[in-house]
């Protein structure tokens, strides 16, 4: 019998005392129902029951509690709790694992918020499940990109190209100097331009780029679907030498993830469209730093944590914070690469690495370099001349005065960020 355990830490709210709505969800997450049975005995509830590791009340935000809730709402608190569950109840099993610390709890009415905000692991799991198999060494090197930032960007428009537009966007790209290129991860396999016809027009471009400059972009093709077809789609991407697959974690799931992980000779690139319904409010949901662990654990070489000034809802703080957990270590697994994206352009280079303290980093500009005023090629050297300026440590307004493309950039996003 195992002596690990997994810690679950959440943000709750309730009417009940907090000691009394604590004690309820780790019963229904655990040994117990709404009513001591006959075979819960004293020895079954010592040795599966979940515990409280330890209870800590917060200030109130003001929210209105979740439908359903029981109790006086003028007498609610809130309350951090971290909650210690024995892995023999669930084994070192990402689902599994996920139906005992984020599977009924969210539906007690008991509880007028919950919100699994992080998860300690014990090594169990790292000896089952791989982890990222290349990370930023190897995403480096197959980037041939030693050092520094590295730059990439998505193809747009999201939909709408032909594959020999697609291709015609990438060898721009690659003339350019970009270090990196991915599908929209609203580009599947539709019919407007399949997984299949991409690869046939793409792979070609990188190749002969390859053999003029010695350096092959990394394209990372969208090969998110059903399950059955995700092993089918990788070994199309690389029979034809592409170097990086990108999957939907939320849509192909987790387990979807670690199958993928086990087939893969190329980088993963995880992608987290959907996550915002899973995390978006403070009272519900799974909190970034508890899922990002789980995804690495399951393979992801590259994940997606936003970026700071994005176009979407978090706050600088709250992607700051999310950059700084794909950093930490995790089991001794490899090193997983933050990526940054989401309304990224030149003008945020020496903010963010002043913010962050590392280059180890794939930062993505969409409109950022294909709406640059003066063309995609321009785009991606105000991209390059911004990073290399803050890398050199120079301040944002010198990198202005010497870089054309970077003044030009600014003339339609905006102010550069000091």
């Amino acid at each position: 019998m195992s002596t690990g355990f997994v810690i679950a830490t959440y943000i709750i709210e309730t009417s009940l005392p907090l000691r009394r709505a604590a004690e309820i969800l780790a019963g229904e997450q655990s040994t117990g129902t709404f009513v001591r049975v006959a075979r819960e005995s004293d020895d079954v509830r010592a040795r599966f029951a979940a515990r409280i590791d330890s209870l800590h009340e917060l200030p109130l935000t003001g929210a209105s509690p979740l439908p359903g809730t029981v109790g006086d709402p003028t007498r609610r608190r809130r309350a951090l709790l971290k909650l210690r569950f024995p892995l023999d109840n669930f084994g070192p099993s990402v689902p599994n694992l996920l139906a005992a610390v984020a599977g009924n709890l969210f539906e007690v009415k008991e509880l007028a918020a919950v919100k699994l905000i992080d998860l300690d692991l014990p090594s169990e799991f790292a000896e089952r499940y791989a982890g990222p198999q290349f990370g930023v060494e190897g995403t480096r090197r197959l980037m041939s990109r030693p050092s520094g930032v590295l730059l990439g960007t998505i193809i747009k428009p999201s939909i709408g190209l032909s594959p020999e537009e697609i291709a015609e966007v990438v060898a721009e790209l690659a003339a350019a100097g970009i270090d990196f290129i991915k599908d929209d991860e609203l580009q599947g396999n539709g019919r407007g331009a399949p997984l299949a016809e991409r690869v046939k027009a793409v792979m070609p471009v990188l190749e002969r780029h390859a053999d003029r400059t010695g350096v092959k972009p990394m394209y990372a093709f969208n090969i998110t679907d059903d399950i059955d077809r995700l092993e089918a789609n990788h070994d199309l991407v690389v029979n034809a030498g592409g170097t990086c697959v990108m999957a939907c974690v939320n849509l192909i799931g987790l387990a979807g993830l670690d199958y993928l992980r086990r087939r893969s000779s190329v980088p993963i690139h995880g992608h987290r469209a959907m996550f915002g319904a899973i995390s978006r409010s403070e009272q519900l949901g799974i909190g970034f730093r508890a899922w990002q662990k789980l995804v690495r654990l399951c393979g992801a070489d590259h994940l997606h944590t936003n970026g700071i000034s994005n176009k979407f809802y978090e706050t600088d703080d709250q992607v700051l914070d999310s950059i700084a957990a794909v950093r930490e270590p995790l089991l001794g697994l490899t090193s997983t690469v933050p990526v940054l994206s989401s309304g990224q352009w030149a003008g945020l280079a020496h903010a963010t690495l002043d913010a962050v303290g590392s280059t180890d980093l794939l930062v993505l500009a969409g409109g950022g370099i294909h709406g640059h005023p003066d063309g995609v090629a321009a785009g991606v050297a105000s991209m390059r001349d911004a990073w290399d300026s803050a890398v050199r440590g120079e301040d944002a307004l010198t990198a202005l005065e010497n870089s054309e493309s970077l003044r030009r950039a600014a003339e339609l996003f905006g102010p550069v960020r000091v």
